[in-house]
């Protein structure tokens, strides 16, 4: 059955896009039609994070409007066979997008693709409510600092009208806190009130990987790549334990 997913966060700078990218490229490497979907209209960066800002011609509000189809826009990754990328518009009225055409969209996805990955803007502006109308399930990422579980805190409070499937991941965490892992990672699980997907460790490969605009899973299988990967299982199905962050 097919599934679409927000990616939120309360605040920028949790790691987000990248996280949406990495995950997407591990879903599509397991077998799965993969639709990663940039909801930040005027910010995009999901392209970049996955090395096609250069394939990307049409995007998400050119297929709500009519104007082409979802087949004709939905850009097929160079290398990453069954990861597909559809982008957000530079500009777009407010009245451009709404929550109904967005939910005939996703319902139209659905029959295509076996994920749907929608990398919402941060905060809880019009683009996350966007993002999360058509959502199955959501994934709220945070750090570890108190200000973005804060933020994390009021996203599920959100959330929680509309979605019962919900789920955190806690980014960026730096090994060289180890000693304080678990108390902050209980934390962060205590002040977000969800149940935990995956760690994901601070890692100088996720920003190489951007700059040189591939998918990490292309360039390293430790890491932060070994996180999307399990995060990726755990979305299937699987059983998988926590890897050791050190």
């Amino acid at each position: 059955m097919s599934t679409a997913i927000a990616i939120t966060s309360g605040k920028g700078g949790t790691g987000k896009t990248s996280l949406t990218g990495g995950v997407g490229s591990c879903l599509a490497a397991l077998g799965n039609r993969v639709l990663c979907i940039d909801m930040d209209v005027g910010l995009r960066n999901l392209d970049l994070s996955l090395g096609m800002s250069d394939r990307a011609l049409m995007d998400f509000t050119d297929v709500l409007s009519g104007r082409t189809t979802l087949e004709k826009a939905a850009v097929p990754h160079p290398v990453i066979q069954g990861l597909y990328l559809l982008t957000a518009p530079l500009t777009a009225p407010r009245d451009a997008i709404s929550e109904e055409a967005l939910r005939r969209f996703l319902a139209e996805a659905k029959e295509q693709f076996d994920y749907i990955l929608m990398d919402a803007p941060a905060g809880l502006g019009l683009g996350f409510r966007l993002s999360v109308c058509g959502a199955d399930r959501a994934i709220v990422v945070s750090t570890t600092d108190a200000s973005a579980l804060r933020d994390a805190q009021r996203t599920v409070c959100e959330l929680s009208h509309t979605l019962q499937s919900l789920h955190l991941v806690v980014n960026r965490v730096q090994p060289r806190l180890l000693r304080q892992l678990h108390s902050t990672i209980d934390d962060a699980m205590d002040a977000a009130g969800l149940p935990l997907l995956g760690v994901v460790p601070e890692d100088a490969q996720v920003m190489l990987a951007a700059n040189r605009g591939e998918p990490l899973i292309l360039m390293a299988r430790y890491g932060a790549a070994r996180a999307y990967l399990n995060i990726a299982r755990r979305l299937t199905g699987m059983r998988v334990p926590l890897m050791p962050i050190r």
